[in-house]
């Protein structure tokens, strides 16, 4: 773990009603929560040092920002993200999800996720132009970025079936560099498990420490001995 930030909503009551009233894809970046992905991303890349090409970020759903997407090639660095907005592509006149249905499948990676149970991939994988948020196109350029959908082939009853969307901005030629990204991406599992491990394990959502600053190196501590 290379950066962590603490930091507390000001607001906490009332923030989904917000959201429905206000077009979030027209507030600025800096105005957002979000804006701690971008932060992190930086901090990371300056602890790191030496040469940023060598770094990829990977990041869930929640990290699914264009802005994040800028940031990143401003750095020089790269990334793996899992996506979960359907952005326009191309010229605009389709979105990312409709471009995927029209290419090939690639390949196929098989995979077990439980004794005895097998999993298989369909793998789709292109290179094409990803558009910024209408609202912020005067801000932000277009971007080459590729995109990996991976579908499950014939999934059983009663299970949903996996369907992972990455978007990078790696070249991906073959199902195989494609299943390289996916296992990168696999990896922010770690993440979920040290999470787990503050709350449950060193119980940190409970801690009544009164002064911030005593919570703060406490918690600090905890990530030491978590990671």
């Amino acid at each position: 773990m290379t950066a962590a930030r603490f930091w507390s909503r000001a607001q906490f009551k009332g923030l989904l009603a917000l959201k429905r009233k206000v077009n979030q894809t027209r507030v600025p970046i800096e105005s957002k929560e979000s804006i701690c992905w971008l932060e992190n991303m930086r901090g990371s890349t300056a602890l790191l040092g030496g040469d940023p090409a060598r770094i990829v970020h990977v990041g869930d759903r929640e990290n699914d920002i264009y802005e994040f997407y800028c940031a990143t090639q401003e750095l020089g660095t790269h990334f793996v993200v899992r996506t979960c907005v359907d952005r326009l592509a191309g010229d605009g006149k389709q979105t990312v999800s409709a471009e995927m249905a029209e290419v090939a499948v690639g390949g196929h990676h098989q995979f077990e996720i439980a004794e005895g149970s097998r999993v298989k991939l369909a793998l789709k994988y292109k290179r094409t132009g990803v558009l910024p948020p209408i609202g912020k196109a005067r801000r932000y350029p277009p971007l080459s970025l590729t995109v990996i959908h991976a579908g499950e082939v014939d999934p059983p009853e009663g299970r949903k079936p996996i369907d992972w969307k990455l978007l990078t901005d790696l070249s991906v030629g073959t199902a195989a560099e494609a299943v390289e990204k996916m296992a990168w991406y696999s990896m922010r599992w770690k993440i979920e498990l040290f999470f787990k491990i503050l709350k449950s394990g060193f119980n940190a959502e409970k801690l009544k420490l009164r002064a911030a600053e005593r919570l703060v190196n406490l918690i600090a501590i905890f990530c030491i001995l978590g990671w």
